[in-house]
C-alpha cells in the first residue's frame, strides 16, 4: 500500500507533489528546500539551510515509519562550489551512523533564489 508524507511547503500544492512516498520498504523523499513552516526560506549560510533541509527529509521518513539510519542515498544539490565543506559536514552530523551513498553537485539556481541547498533522499526501512 503505498503511503505519503506531506511537509506543508507551499510547493507541494502548487506543484503538485508530495514530500514523501512509501511503497513496501522503500521510501523516496523529494528535492527539500529549506523551508520554515511559516512558508520563508531558513536564513543563515548553507549549513544553517542544509540542515534544515535534513531535518525536514528525516521527519517525512519518520512519519513513513523510518529513520535516519534507514537512509541509503542523498543527493545535494548546491549554488555554490564554496559550500560543500560545510553542506558535508552536516550531511556527515546527521547520516554519519548510515553512511549512505551521496551525490553532491552544483547547479544554476534553485526554486527560490535565496536558496543554497536542496537536498532529496532515499530510504530502505527494515523489517522491525
Amino acid at each position: 500500500m503505498r503511503q505519503r508524507a506531506t511537509s506543508g511547503s507551499p510547493f507541494e500544492a502548487q506543484f503538485g507533489f508530495c514530500r514523501a512516498v512509501r511503497e513496501g520498504d522503500r521510501i523516496l523523499v523529494a528535492g527539500t528546500g529549506p523551508i520554515e513552516p511559516d512558508g520563508t526560506t531558513t536564513s543563515g549560510d548553507a549549513a544553517d539551510q542544509a540542515a534544515r533541509c535534513f531535518e525536514l527529509i528525516i521527519a517525512a521518513i519518520e512519519e513513513l515509519g523510518g529513520t535516519a539510519k534507514d537512509v541509503v542515498r542523498t543527493r545535494m544539490l548546491l549554488t555554490d562550489f564554496d559550500d560543500q565543506a560545510a553542506v558535508g559536514a552536516v550531511h556527515a552530523r546527521y547520516f554519519g551512523d548510515a553512511k549512505p551513498t551521496a551525490t553532491m553537485a552544483g547547479v544554476a539556481w534553485l526554486c527560490r533564489a535565496e536558496w543554497k541547498v536542496e537536498i532529496e533522499a532515499e530510504a530502505i526501512v527494515s523489517a522491525p
